[in-house]
């Protein structure tokens, strides 16, 4: 058991870690230190000596009733200490933060430049990560470096080429053709070549940012691969091949996505190449829990090795236990969640050792403290916050639910009490980052734990049986055929029910803070707990009204970054407008997570103007997660039929309305008037009381021509290609310039700066928002904003 001092210790570090999210940092802590060992000081009181049992029943009587005691007995030193270690974890963190060294493979990328061409480069190291593939259906690993060759060529437009060597050092971040990753494993010296870049920050609100989530990892550049040359073909031993054996096993009668989907149940999703479409419905349905290797694992791994060896001495039990904790962590790798589990699981053996109660409360507050201090970066970790909250869940709110559902038999309180408990402490987090409510979690959860239990202990029983004999592991791993089918059905049930997944908006930090207050309130003050019902109300007005109010009262305008077309979202006071979706992936990844982020459930108003002239748009995956309520486009070329179709019959499921309109004709929403003046394609907007004019591909002569011909308006603010900038700019003198798909010459730019029209490019800005009471921002400068203010 952790003394009281230590728990006041260790809140300090961590509140430390967490205070660096605030101007000033973990600097607060201290004052907050002396305060409260000034106020100790006048209230603490040496404890009392007693000899008689009248005494003693009094003083325990006076424990009973006085408030807060516990501050009493602390002495004032233990807070000094406490301010002291807050202030210090905040400059730790800070000195944690991963930077690129002086000859990091980062140091190699080349300028972005729009004159330069590709360098090529070889670089050597070793593997650090098992292949996986990507999204993009390529093959990715992570790639220790230790050389890098910069490829030139001697002779323009030959093939003779000279190479520099170079050392180096870092971690790369590699994606390579699929079947070059066939046969490679952890541990392995390979090179490849291929191209070095530098990971993009998040361009759109609400995107995921892939530069800020290599940087948590100490990586700070890419290599898009060709080709790859194996240094050493000895298949050195490593816990890949234990990995790969069990995941053999059971994926070789299972098949795909069965086998996958039970082998990333026991080792995690993160140790096994789990198909996306299987790991995404998940995470949509609210099961993302379940393919996390994580405390459920540690569990059952320490109850079964305990109770085979109950005969033995508590050494050899405690001895073989660890060996299987440790087994275990070595086979899922260095996560989180799996450390978090571990720990509390060692501290369940020294318990065990010491013939004492080890309290579950204490050991997860140790565990937290000791992966911090280990990696103070995991402070901003998803996982790690998911997994510590929904722990804490679990143990100080599971007691408390099922004492409230005593009425029921104790196996479904149980079945009921454990998803909701872990649902209160992870929800607001959740609703932060994504914003987004799985509204049948919940159900969901308590439905398929059982299923989930099978499949978790039935998978560990067949990856022993695996490890010692393939084809048993097989035939065992075949007999949860069933209930594999079973779950994936269930989930794909309740993925594919209406509002599914309601979306709230992301919640301010201030809401959050909040939110986690009322529930630490009803957690620890009895009056609290006794009104439970009206937390809850508070913490359900803590999230709509404020989400009520600003999609009622909001209007803003937002062009998303989605490279060659212009992809606008027009909010007015609760009715969304999306007017064209960019290319195929750019609606899984930049529309729908920016409107989600808003709060957004339904599109109102959807306009379609092609403006790539091709058959490669993201409707339908818009479509797959938001229903639209009326769809207009423009004249379909020929070629565009089979895509329009499909809209069409996804349209007719949502009850739509679809209409296809003639270059030429207006379409009026009460905010918007779009027309499309011409296939070029042209479109002219009015857009809350603003002039708007999106150019496709033009030529330089095509714009003297048309403006001689006095064919175009005048608009306030105007989309375009980089190309046609400035003669566009030049000729039409908008108020407002933007620019995406492609980078500008320096000098053509500091031309246009001198003119009255303000330039924005979307490849170096991101995403441009403007609101009546306000100017446009771009934003990329305003993420650079807040991030200087912390």
């Amino acid at each position: 058991m952790i003394q009281t001092s230590g728990v006041i210790i260790c809140l300090a570090y961590i509140l430390g870690l967490l205070f660096t999210a605030v101007p000033g940092g973990g600097v607060w802590i201290l004052p907050l230190g002396i305060l409260s060992a000034v106020l100790s000081r006048k209230g603490y009181t040496k404890p009392p000596i007693v000899s008689q049992t009248s005494e003693i029943a009094q003083t325990q009587s006076r424990v009973k009733v006085t408030p807060h005691i516990w501050k009493s007995n602390t002495q004032p030193r233990v807070w000094l200490i406490a301010g002291f270690v807050g202030m210090l974890a905040s400059f730790y963190l800070q000195w944690r933060v991963p930077e690129p060294a002086v000859n990091d493979i980062s140091q190699f990328v080349p300028p972005t430049n729009s004159n330069n061409q590709e360098q090529l480069v070889i670089v050597r190291g070793e593997i650090t990560s098992s292949p996986r593939v990507t999204r993009s259906q390529r093959g990715q690993f992570l790639l220790d470096v230790s050389q890098v060759d910069q490829v030139k060529n001697q002779v323009k437009n030959k093939k003779s080429e000279e190479k520099t060597q170079k050392g180096a050092t870092g971690q790369l971040y590699v994606t390579v053709p699929l079947l070059q990753v066939t046969g490679l494993h952890s541990g392995q010296q390979i090179e490849v070549t291929g191209v070095l870049y530098r990971p993009k920050a998040a361009s759109n609100p609400g995107a995921f940012d892939f530069q800020k989530f290599l940087k948590q990892e100490g990586i700070f550049a890419g290599l898009m691969g060709r080709q790859i040359n194996i240094l050493d073909e000895d298949r050195q031993w490593g816990w890949w091949q234990i990995r790969d054996r069990i995941v053999r096993s059971q994926v070789r009668w299972l098949d795909v996505p069965e086998g996958p989907l039970v082998s990333a149940m026991v080792l995690g999703s993160k140790a096994v190449d789990l198909p996306y479409d299987i790991r995404d419905l998940f995470v949509k349905a609210g099961l993302a829990h379940a393919l996390a290797a994580s405390g459920f694992q540690t569990s059952l791994i320490l109850s079964v090795i305990l109770q085979l060896t109950k005969r033995a001495k508590k050494a050899t039990q405690v001895t073989l236990s660890s060996l299987a904790l440790i087994s275990f962590l070595c086979l899922t790798g260095v996560q989180p969640s799996v450390l978090r589990a571990v720990i509390m699981g060692f501290a369940a053996l020294v318990g065990l050792l010491l013939n004492r109660k080890i309290k579950q409360l204490g050991s997860l507050l140790l565990a937290a403290t000791l992966l911090l201090v280990f990696n103070p970066l995991w402070i901003w970790d998803l996982g790690f916050q998911l997994s510590f909250l929904a722990t804490l869940g679990l143990v100080v709110t599971v007691p408390a639910i099922i004492s409230r559902l005593d009425w029921l038999p104790s196996a479904i309180a149980a079945l009921i009490s454990v998803p909701l408990a872990a649902t209160i402490w992870t929800l607001p987090v959740q609703l932060f980052v994504f914003g987004v409510v799985p509204a049948y979690s919940l159900l969901l959860n308590i439905i398929t734990t059982p299923l989930i239990s099978i499949l978790s202990i039935g998978g560990i029983i067949s990856a022993i049986a695996g490890l010692m004999f393939p084809e048993a592991g097989s035939v065992l791993a075949s007999l949860l055929h069933y209930p594999t089918l079973w779950l994936i059905k269930l989930v794909e049930f309740f993925s594919q029910l209406p509002g599914n997944s309601l979306a709230v908006g992301s919640i301010s930090i201030w809401q959050l803070l909040t939110i986690y207050i009322v529930i630490l309130l009803v957690w620890l003050v009895r009056w609290w707990q006794q009104r439970w019902w009206f937390a809850s109300l508070i913490t359900f007005g803590l999230v709509i009204l404020p989400a009520w109010h600003s999609a009622s009262t909001l209007m803003r305008i937002t062009l998303l970054e989605a490279k060659a077309e212009p992809v606008l979202v027009i909010q007015d006071k609760g009715k969304v407008t999306v007017i064209n979706s960019g290319d195929e992936g750019t609606g899984r990844f930049t529309l729908l997570p920016f409107l989600k982020q808003q709060g957004v459930n339904r599109i109102d108003w959807a306009i379609s103007t092609d403006f790539q002239g091709n058959d490669n748009d993201a409707w339908l995956e818009v479509l797959q997660q938001l229903p639209i309520k009326n769809f207009y486009t423009y004249a379909i070329k020929e070629e565009n039929t089979i895509t329009h179709q499909a809209i069409q019959q996804e349209l007719q499921k949502q009850k739509g309305i679809y209409q296809l309109l003639p270059v030429g004709q207006t379409i009026n929403t009460g905010s918007l008037i779009a027309q499309l003046i011409n296939e070029q394609p042209l479109l002219q907007l009015q857009i809350l009381g603003q002039s708007w004019l999106l150019v496709g591909d033009v030529k330089s002569q095509e714009v003297q021509r048309i403006m001689k011909a006095g064919g175009w308006p005048n608009p306030q603010v105007l989309w375009c290609k980089s190309e046609s900038l400035k003669d566009l700019v030049t000729v039409l003198k908008p108020q407002v310039a933007i620019a995406s798909a492609g980078n500008i010459d320096s000098n053509i730019l500091a031309e246009l700066n001198k003119t009255s029209t303000r330039i924005f490019l979307t490849a170096q800005d991101g995403a441009i928002q403007w609101t009546p009471k306000g100017e446009f921002e771009s934003f990329i400068q305003v993420e650079e904003n807040k991030s200087s203010a912390i």
